[in-house]
């Protein structure tokens, strides 16, 4: 069974950092590209970066650019989206996701979701 399990949610005040984590099983995770979606209240779900498995690349949104990175750890099976310079816009439900193949380069729609991570950024 495919599992994807985030952690490190919770509340941070604006400019302040968060990392999350997403732990991956059930399936060969080198195979799979993996990213980070999320969903603010109100809003339709929105890719926000990934990352490439084949060669590390990674794609992300024109908003998250210079403050969020994603990295991933094979031997640990995880994936982690650091996040910086949070802002307001920023709260959200966040998910780790996973594509069927090596390659992300566009937040295309993933083959797989966590159950998700609440991101709250305070003023």
């Amino acid at each position: 069974e495919v599992q994807l399990v985030e952690s490190g949610g919770g509340l941070v005040q604006a400019g302040g950092s968060l990392r999350l984590s997403c732990a991956a099983s059930g399936f060969t995770f080198d195979d799979y590209a993996r990213g980070w979606f999320r969903q603010a209240p109100g809003k339709e779900r929105e890719g926000v970066i990934c990352i490439s498995s084949s060669d590390g690349s990674t794609y992300s949104a024109d908003s998250v650019k210079g403050r969020f990175t994603i990295s991933s750890d094979n031997a640990k099976n995880t994936v982690y989206l650091q996040m910086n310079s949070l802002k307001l816009e920023d709260t959200a439900v966040y998910y780790c996701a996973a594509y069927a193949g090596r390659v992300c380069d566009t937040l295309r729609w993933p083959d797989y979701w966590g159950q998700g991570t609440q991101v709250t950024v305070s003023s």
